[in-house]
């Protein structure tokens, strides 16, 4: 008896022409967060960041799992009925706890700190808090219960936001503006990445893509308001290209720019009734570089820094 095995080749060519893709873009993403640093502060004169390229890797895997976890949260509600894609929020729950825990190990090594002591510092507690509210979410998703891990997710949120900006200028402002901008984040690569798992799972489900538009207005308005208030407190006007964290920034900017008019271009074919996966998967990968420039935010000096220093020339 002859077996026609002609639909497993189609399906492991088109396996094989996503996964090229996929290794390239990860690939990318990997380069630019072991170098982005040093790219970024050539020529600025700033001071040398201990182990930049692994903080950047530890907390680009941070930023991903509350993407993952938040997006999944989100996606199930709009999903509706019809078969729904394997849960990955444990495993990003896991990989959030790990990567907290590696920053916390990597401070100590660089701090020449034992454990205990490193716990007893200001980033060592909240990173610390950060791994326990990934183990908290994690358990939750373990015992059935993936809704209950909203409330540990906000502690891992409020640890970061706390911890990324520790801002001698009213704090309490960053750190909330930190914590919307996070949220939203998330909830926009996150959200789009199980929208378009739900769409390959039901062969092209578009009515995902149209719920998931609707739901990104918020979240993108909130990214909007907050980045732009973030960056006018943050970022001295002279060292907007002087400065490794204001040509990150400036980089990041542009990255948004293009995540947002390639939204736009899916939610014309939505409207027209086409297909609109090709420019939301190139939004995804547009957006994973947008974690990635993130992560560099959080690693670079503070540009009032360099903003003093050219004032006292």
């Amino acid at each position: 008896m002859t077996v026609d095995t002609g639909n497993g080749a189609a399906r492991r060519t088109g396996r094989r022409r996503t996964r090229t893709p996929l290794l390239t873009t990860l690939a990318a993403l990997l380069a630019l967060a072991l170098c982005g640093t040093g790219i970024a502060a050539r020529g600025t004169g700033e001071l040398h960041i201990p182990a930049p390229g692994t903080t950047t890797v530890l907390r680009a895997a941070v930023f991903a799992a509350l993407a993952l976890h938040l997006g999944e949260l989100a996606g199930a509600r709009l999903a509706g009925p019809g078969r729904v894609p394997r849960p990955w929020a444990l495993w990003a729950a896991l990989g959030g706890a790990a990567a907290s825990a590696g920053q916390i190990v990597l401070l100590a090594r660089i701090s020449d700190l034992d454990l205990t002591a490193t716990y007893g510092t200001r980033d060592g507690g909240l990173l610390l808090a950060m791994a326990n509210g990934f183990a908290l979410a994690a358990g939750c998703v373990a015992l059935g219960r993936p809704g209950w891990a909203a409330g540990p997710l906000a502690l891992v949120v409020g640890a970061e936001a706390l911890r990324a900006h520790p801002e001698p200028y009213t704090p309490e402002l960053g750190t909330a503006l930190t914590v919307v901008h996070l949220t939203a984040a998330s909830l926009w690569a996150g959200g789009l990445l199980y929208a378009l798992r739900v769409v390959r799972l039901r062969g092209g489900a578009r009515e995902i893509l149209r719920r998931y538009a609707r739901l990104a207005l918020w979240p993108y308005a909130a990214l909007a308001v907050t980045g732009t208030c973030s960056a006018l407190r943050r970022l001295p006007a002279d060292v907007v290209v002087t400065s490794a964290y204001g040509r990150l920034l400036l980089a990041k900017l542009a990255l948004v720019a293009v995540a947002s008019a390639l939204a736009l271009t899916a939610r014309g074919r939505l409207r027209r009734g086409g297909d609109a996966t090709t420019p939301a998967r190139t939004e995804l990968a547009v957006l994973a570089g947008v974690v990635v420039v993130s992560a560099l935010l959080t690693v670079v000096p503070d540009p009032h820094w360099v903003s003093t220093r050219l004032s006292i020339r």
